[in-house]
């Protein structure tokens, strides 16, 4: 009753309002349960098993009568224990379904106690809970945790509940997380004490805390939680999801936490997004379903038969024969009710044809697929220690039937290693031709950090002053001599031994040395360091307003991010103290003496005046003149404390040396002595490490960070620590990210903004009007770094602007207030939020721009290509700029240099609608042309002809936008049409859930296998979307591993996967499907064709115990070892000759033609295992159960050597196997028949097969009986072996040859088909071209480098030498791929000639190398 009660209440309750309100459990800790308004909530307590030992039973029945067989199963038997119509002893016709129940049962409750081992241990772990009684924190369990208590939390502790923030030991009241069981992701999180309570500097009482909250109900979204604290005098403070802490996250680098629990247990965001593996139904599982019913089919036919039999046997009789028994009415059953009785008969008799085993056998034979695919090495990742992970049991063989391919671009093409390349700053591009030789050798020689820092020394010439090695050494050499004294630095002791620096970094996500060692461009580095020294000469205590765009560009890298500092000794200890602030014991004499030192070594440089001065020549603010000073003392002096890292050239230098010392020592010996220890950095994304370490290599280094003030260490060692006013995070709507910081030295508030250059370049100040130079100015740097930007996407770099805007005080006010408000709303949060970011991204200044290069991961090129020519179309659905997709989509031989690419951009209806209907009709044109063609050449064989896979003609890029039209304008068919004639669709821009409907789209539409892969959680709706969703435990996470089937570690093991294990599953599968089907049937017809000789009474000439066992032992474990074992083709065969996997593309070995001609065979065959034994015993006077036993034999015979006809791999595992089923049916047979004297009255098979195996007729039988049976399908096997044209057939033949000629077979079968496409591509588009100038074939494409566009290195060679920044690197025509199409014009509709002429000029515009429409 109570609990009726309090369900109603619930309910209620729910009714009313969808908020959840919490106060705290402690007033209510000595009252009853009952009283406290929490108790509506869950308990902490998590429950993911199924069963208890009570609902056990009934629950796993009535989920197996899921299945269809079953219950048809069950009937049957229960049907048997009739009377009337029973077949068979009721008590044995329930064997079979028992037995598979019990299997089934066994395997359930064995993965359900796995689950009930690991609840336990979840809910026994510990946590600290407060306690009102002894006014401390008490240990309890974690299922003992409710909602409103008020948990502890301690360094490197798990978090028990959902909990919201309300006091941190670090006095900002910032809380560090480590998500990585919740999504993988090493890199920390921050999280921020509620409103209010970070200002404390007292311990928290939970005891004090009186005030109520109320957020919203329970829901699955990890990135969204809102809500707000009343406190007792009604007023309200908001909180957001950067207040809570979430079950299942690691608390890091915070001595301790107190929050209090908002959702437990199962309400908790973690548990709701843990939906456990999805259970899908593979193809073949719903082809088999369908085979089923036709099977129900044939057995009613059949059963009708015997029906109508029956009934005019009985009905033929002029009196009733003496076995016919009348009722106690001395009634006799009607001929039409005799048959109705025997048609229920005939079912219970014949029930075997539907194959009860056949369920179980696929769940373990997929069992055994998944584990040899698991132990594959090939599909080891040995850097990370990655085997594939199978987490969908059941659907191994659709990876053999795959006809589309969704892939994500960053981090699954690519590594999502982000290098810094290139930067463009105020117009004039820097190449960075030393960072890109660095990589080039990593690329080459793959060494481990160590070689590879020898090498470089080794190599690259040590006078030069951008040489590696100084920036190098310094991250890669441990500090030996300045340590000690520098300890203080990281507000932590020192323990760095002097090993390898690398040993204990795995844990830092985006910090390898290919990412971290960035080589300065040697201009760029020339610069930096000119500006520096310069403004010191210029004003060394005077804090000059102006700044130069270097020095913001290079602040706007190290400070706009939410980058954490750590040290590479302990990587989870974070630096948030910048060196303390020291009275000064040096005179200002001594200051200006060391100044002069400074300013003679700058002059004796030959400076260029251009740049204008910095504000970075205030160097000695109060707090970091001991610093500075050290370091320039240290010089002056000729000490060799600064031979750390390359600082030994200076020592033993006199002080009147260091006048003539180069810029580049002094420079050397102030950085090396300044910086204490190599930082690494903590990012939430690969691009914003790749900046901070490009900003350290030219001297700007983030030293530190808190959520008020971040600290850099400037060239010449000064450190600035600027004051954090706001910080925008980025977003996917916005595209960029800001923050606000005043600047110590001029005390400016100064915005930083880096984002997309799409956004960046519309929010760019309009330069004022009555400064005209100045607007001329801006202008140009505008326009040059879209230049830039566009050069770089089409190099395939990832671009990212940087840019400025400095406010005054009273703006800033006004906004901070807008900006508050709307923190502190509850409505329209994210909206006023948004409304609030966007007022302040206006108006900004460029700075310039950086090119990050995301590495092609390795073998992606050779996957793609396989994949391509296995028939499988790519699509690439990515949210990156479109050039740089267009441009990694060729390097990845997606598209190819000889395709005809249409590029389709718009945001109108109309203008799509008639792009889409012109691209298509030029594209049919092609196609109809070409058909005749293909024909006459006789190239492909009919069975490809008719497959539907389009020729390497067309490729199609298309935008977000442009997909937003076509999904809401309803174009979705025409765009379908479109791709089914193009091999590889590019979409860029595109958002996530466009992604997942692009792929529901095709799947549905098309009703083709979809495959999707993705590595990050902006992928997951699409690998969810999928017939096969597979993710890569890469460098995002694992939240896409987390929703996939199957995970893999490289891109490329996505070839081994599909084109062997996805065609031997699907094979092997396939194959013993479709011979459960023949066996069940082959077998039960011998019962069928009994009964035309026995008057159609249901009654059997085989023992019931032997039918029962032929089935569930004597011939399952064959077909078991069969498909799990066998290979048709070898796997070299198969990675040589993709187009093999056509074959499953097709289903070609399970299809309906395949299941009827199989079923015929098996009439034909259980007619010949009859009638022989029949012609062979007829007019004999054995009785029946002779009769029956050589036929149960000679069909055993059978059907195992059927099954030996089907297997193309022996193995002694096979052997053992066949020749153990035919021992065991004999030893069987002879014990059963030896002791069985009454067990099947009134016929009796006692002794039976002792007698018969004394017969020589019966040996005679059994030779002769199978060759007849199976002489059909070995005749047509042999026939097919010797004129057929199978491309399977042809490997057979080929896995037979010895390796060398194998080879050169693979070689002569794949050249032969692909010039003569090629050749009939190139010719075809040559009258094409005539017609309609659709596709030109330009005269200079034989010259054409396949990689694509290679302008880069001609200006690497002209920025070496150039000497006017204006001309830019871009004067003079570059190579670049000539352009094959014509551009229809949008308004027109029409092809337009002209476009030609401009792109065969070299053009750089977006469409170089396809139809932009």
């Amino acid at each position: 009753y109570l609990s009726l009660g309090r369900g109603k209440v619930k309910k209620k309750k729910k009714k009313n309002e969808n908020k959840r309100v919490i106060i705290s459990n402690l007033p209510f800790e000595s009252k009853k349960w009952k009283e406290n308004p929490n108790r509506y909530y869950g308990s902490n307590k998590i429950k993911t098993t199924k069963y208890t030992i009570l609902t056990f039973l009934p629950k796993n029945i009535y989920e197996q009568f899921h299945r269809f067989a079953n219950i048809y199963f069950v009937v049957i038997a229960l049907l048997n224990f009739v009377p009337v119509v029973n077949a068979f002893q009721p008590e044995v016709s329930m064997i079979p379904i028992c037995v598979i129940m019990a299997i089934t049962a066994i395997k359930d409750v064995w993965e359900d106690f796995r689950r009930y081992k690991l609840d336990k241990e979840i809910n026994h772990m510990g946590c600290y809970i407060y306690s009102r009684e002894e006014h401390a924190y008490v240990e309890k369990c974690w299922k003992d945790v409710q909602v409103g208590d008020f948990v502890q939390l301690q360094c490197n502790e798990t978090i028990p509940a959902d909990i919201l923030l309300l006091y941190s030991s670090d006095q900002n009241g910032i809380c560090h997380l480590e998500t990585a069981n919740l999504d993988g992701e090493t890199n920390l999180k921050q999280r921020q004490v509620v409103m209010g309570f970070s200002s404390q500097n007292t311990f928290f009482e939970p005891e004090l805390f009186q005030n109520t909250i109320i957020c919203e109900m329970p829901n699955n979204d990890l990135n969204k939680f809102k809500g707000y604290m009343e406190q007792p005098n009604h007023e309200r403070v908001g909180f957001n999801i950067e207040s809570l802490l979430l079950r299942g996250c690691t608390i890091r680098n915070t001595e301790v936490a107190i929050g209090i629990v908002i959702y437990a247990g199962h309400e908790t965001k973690a548990m709701l997004n843990n939906n456990g593996p999805r259970y899908k139904r593979s193809k073949i599982e719903r082809q088999m379903n369908m085979d089923i019913f036709l099977c129900v089919g044939l057995l009613f036919v059949m059963c009708l038969v015997g029906a109508v039999g029956h009934g005019i046997w009985t009905g033929s009789f002029s009196e009733h024969p003496p076995y016919d028994v009348p009722d106690e009415n001395g009634e006799y059953l009607s001929p039409f009710l005799a048959g109705f009785y025997m048609f229920l008969t005939m079912i219970i008799l014949l029930q075997v044809l539907i194959p009860i085993s056949l369920y179980v056998s696929i769940e373990l034979v997929k069992l055994g697929q998944v584990f040899l695919i698991h132990n594959d090495v090939d599909l080891y990742n040995e850097e990370a220690d990655l085997p594939i992970q199978c987490r969908a049991l059941n659907i191994t063989e659709d990876l053999g039937q795959i006809q589309y391919i969704f892939s994500d671009k960053t981090g699954t093409l690519t590594e999502n290693k982000m290098v810094f390349r290139r930067c463009t700053v105020d117009g004039i591009e820097f190449s960075h031709q030393e960072n890109a030789r660095r990589l080039e050798t990593h690329k080459e020689l793959d060494l481990d950090d160590e070689d590879f820092a020898k090498l470089q020394h080794f190599t690259l010439p040590p006078t030069n002053i951008e040489t590696p090695d100084t920036y190098k050494q310094k991250t890669m050499r441990p500090l030996r001599r300045c340590q000690s004294a520098r300890a203080h630095f990281q507000g932590h002791t020192r323990n760095r031994s002097l090993g390898r620096r690398d040993s204990n970094q795995s844990q830092v996500a985006f910090s390898s040395p290919i990412e971290k060692d960035v080589t300065p461009d040697s201009r760029l580095l020339r610069r930096v360091r000119e500006a520096a020294l310069q403004t010191e000469n210029l004003s060394p205590f005077i804090h000059m307003k102006t700044s130069t765009s270097l020095t913001d560009f290079f602040l706007a890298l190290a400070i706009c991010n939410t980058v954490l500092v750590s040290t590479a000794t302990e990587p989870r200890q974070r630096v948030t103290v910048p060196p303390p602030i020291k009275p000064s014991g040096i005179t200002l004499e001594k200051i200006h003496q060391i100044f002069q030192r400074l300013k003679l070594a700058s002059l004796s440089q030959s400076f260029s005046s251009s740049q204008s001065s910095s504000d970075l020549g205030a160097s000695f603010s109060a707090r970091n003149t001991e610093e500075q000073l050290a370091a320039l003392d240290c010089c002056d002096n000729g000490n060799d404390c600064c031979a750390s890292g390359r600082g030994d050239e200076l020592q033993g230098k006199d002080s009147t040396d260091i006048g003539s010392a180069s810029l580049d020592e002094v420079f050397k010996s102030v950085t090396n002595s300044s910086l204490p220890t190599d930082f690494c950095y903590e990012a939430e994304s690969p691009d914003e490490a790749a900046l901070v370490y490009a900003a350290q290599a030219y001297g700007f280094t983030l030293v530190s960070r808190t959520p008020e003030q971040v600290t850099v260490r400037l060239p010449q060692g000064t450190l600035l620590t600027f004051d954090i006013l706001c910080t925008l995070g980025f977003d996917s709507v916005r595209k960029r990210m800001s923050v606000v910081v005043r600047h110590p030295l001029t005390k400016e508030i100064v915005v930083y903004t880096k984002g997309a250059d799409s956004v960046i370049m519309d929010m760019l100040e309009d330069s004022a009007k009555d400064d005209i130079s100045k607007e001329k100015k801006m202008k140009r740097i505008k326009e040059k770094t879209q230049k830039h930007l566009d050069y770089y996407a089409r190099d395939g770099l990832r671009t990212l602007c940087i840019a400025k805007k400095v406010l005054n005080e009273d703006d800033f006010q006004k906004w901070a207030n807008f900006r508050r408000e709307a923190e502190a709303a509850i409505d329209n949060r994210d909206e006023l939020l948004m409304e609030t970011a966007q007022h302040l991204e206006t108006k900004l200044t460029l700075l310039g721009a950086t090119g990050i290069e995301d590495r092609l991961q390795d073998g992606v090129p050779d996957t793609i290509a396989a994949l391509q020519e296995a028939g499988i179309q790519i699509w690439v659905l990515t949210g990156d700029k479109q050039e740089t997709a267009v441009n990694i989509a060729y390097s990845c031989k997606l598209l190819n240099q000889r395709d005809t690419v249409f590029t389709i951009n718009t945001e109108s209806k109309e203008t799509c609608e008639s792009l889409l209907n012109l691209t298509l009709e030029e594209v049919r044109k092609n196609y109809e042309v070409e058909k005749p063609r293909r024909k006459f050449f006789g190239i492909i064989p009919a069975s490809f002809a008719s497959s539907e896979a389009p020729g390497p003609e067309f490729g199609l890029v298309i935008d977000g936008r442009t997909l937003n039209v076509i999904f809401q304008g309803g174009l979705e068919e025409k765009f379908l049409a479109l791709t089914k004639h193009c091999h590889s669709v590019l979409c860029c821009r595109s958002t996530p859930l466009q992604k997942s409907m692009v792929a529901k789209l095709v799947r549905r539409q098309l009703k083709v296998m979809t495959l999707s892969i993705g590595d990050g959680a902006n992928d997951v709706s699409m690998i969810q979307a999928a017939d096969i969703g597979i993710g890569i435990s890469g460098q995002e996470g694992m939240q896409a591993v987390m929703a996939s089937d199957f995970a893999i570690s490289r891109f490329k093991h996505l070839k081994k996967l599909l084109l062997v294990h996805g065609h031997w599953c699907y094979a092997r599968l396939a194959k013993m499907v479709i011979y459960f089907f023949y066996k069940n049937v082959s077998y039960v017809n011998l019962l069928f064709w009994y009964q035309f000789f026995c008057g159609f009474s249901g009654s059997t000439m085989i023992d019931y115990w032997q039918m029962i066992f032929f089935n569930l032992f004597f011939t399952s474990v064959p077909p078991l070892l069969f498909g799990v074992l066998d290979r048709d083709v070898s796997a070299e065969t198969l990675l040589g000759l993709p187009e093999l996997y056509k074959n499953g593309q097709n289903s070609e070995i399970y299809n309906l033609s395949t299941f009827i001609i199989t079923m015929l065979d098996a009439f034909y065959q259980s007619l010949v295992c009859f009638f022989v034994p029949y012609l062979t015993y007829e007019d004999s006077d054995i009785d029946v159960f002779s009769f029956g036993n050589p036929m149960n034999t000679i069909s055993l015979l059978t059907i195992l050597l059927h099954q030996a006809l089907e297997m193309k791999t022996w193995t002694l595992f096979h052997l053992v196997t066949m020749i153990g089923s035919v021992v065991f049916y004999l030893v069987f047979s002879l014990i059963y028949n030896a002791s069985c004297v009454l067990c099947n009255p009134p016929a009796n098979p006692y002794w039976i097969m002792e007698r018969q195996l004394s017969d020589p007729t019966f040996y005679l039988l059994c030779l002769i009986t199978p060759v007849i049976a199976l002489l059909p399908r070995f005749f047509i096997f042999a026939l097919r072996g010797t004129i057929g044209t199978s491309l399977i057939l042809k490997a057979q033949q080929l896995d037979k040859l010895p390796k060398g000629q194998q080879d050169l077979e693979i070689q002569k079968l794949r050249s032969r088909k692909q010039p003569t496409s090629v050749a009939a591509a190139v010719s075809h588009r040559d009258t094409e071209s005539q017609r309609l100038s659709t596709s030109e074939v330009n005269p200079l494409r034989k010259q054409t480098p396949e990689k694509g566009y290679y302008f880069f290195n001609r200006w690497a060679e002209e920025e070496s030498t150039a000497t006017d920044p204006s001309a830019g690197p871009f004067c003079g025509h570059y190579p670049l791929v000539p352009s094959r199409v014509t551009t229809p014009g949008q308004d027109s509709g029409k092809l337009t000639k002209g476009n030609v002429n401009n792109f065969n000029h070299g053009s750089h515009r977006r469409s170089v190398s396809a139809v932009t429409l």
